[in-house]
């Protein structure tokens, strides 16, 4: 595992005391360094409403995303079991799993045979849950689980934090307005790649880099352009920085070890 990119994600997630904090970009960062670091596919975030409802706020792939909305309009799925136990689960092999017969048909229509589900909590209260993807078979390894646990736990302190920090009356708050923020970068997505001729995933990581560059936060940007105030062109390639892989597609099984 890179010790320099496991220090560099530690700090990103807890870099919430800046005036333009976003929330979206926050929870973004999470499930891409997820990927980044530990032996997995793709990763998805799902964080609670004002109604303790959960819902999709960040995903490492379109895929992941996907998958994630199935979990929940099926109601069943290990993020779920885990949002609501307040504890890990895991599902090394979902073709022999019999708990989530529908998730993992789909997970499995979608390149993903192993999950492994991370609470995002602390103490008592639990606000979401962070899945973990593979492409193939086996049960997580004990260091992998204790990271991602350990960047699941560092962001919900974040959270909690910036929360804190501006003096917002509730987490809720904070979650809603992450949500709304999720549906209108949904909509640029979409219509950005409509425009360009690229995937989902293109479009989001061009949204993504073009937003830093212009020191505007995600959701702004995206606003912008919906409505049609801003303009987003060239290829998502063509703006991806080297020093942040941005988003992956499933990966065909687990890294070769050091």
């Amino acid at each position: 595992m890179d010790g320099q990119l496991l220090s560099e994600a530690f700090v990103e997630l807890t870099d919430t005391m800046v005036a333009d904090f976003d929330i979206i970009d926050f929870l973004h960062v999470l499930t891409s360094r997820s990927v980044e670091l530990l032996d997995v596919s793709a990763a998805g975030l799902l964080l609670a409403d004002p109604r303790g409802e959960l819902r999709v706020v960040a995903a490492s792939s379109e895929a992941a995303r996907l998958l994630e909305l199935f979990q929940l309009q099926s109601d069943q799925g290990p993020c779920l079991d885990c949002f609501r136990s307040g504890h890990p689960v895991a599902a090394p092999d979902l073709a022999s799993d019999q708990r989530w017969p529908k998730f993992a048909a789909v997970a499995g229509q979608a390149g993903f045979s192993a999950v492994q589900a991370l609470p995002m909590r602390l103490r008592d209260q639990v606000i979401g849950a962070l899945n973990l993807f593979r492409a193939t078979p086996g049960a997580f390894d004990a260091d992998s689980v204790h990271i991602g646990q350990a960047l699941a736990d560092v962001a919900t302190i974040g959270l909690l934090h910036e929360r804190n920090m501006r003096r917002s009356d509730t987490l809720n708050e904070q979650l809603q307005t992450a949500l709304n923020s999720r549906v209108i970068i949904e909509q640029a997505k979409g219509k950005l790649a409509e425009r360009l001729g690229i995937d989902v995933n293109q479009a989001f990581s061009l949204l993504r880099d073009q937003a830093r560059n212009r020191n505007q936060r995600l959701s702004d940007l995206a606003r912008a352009f919906v409505d049609g105030t801003q303009t987003i062109s060239g290829p998502a390639s063509g703006s991806a920085r080297a020093s942040r892989p941005g988003i992956r597609q499933p990966r065909p099984g687990p890294r070769p070890a050091s």
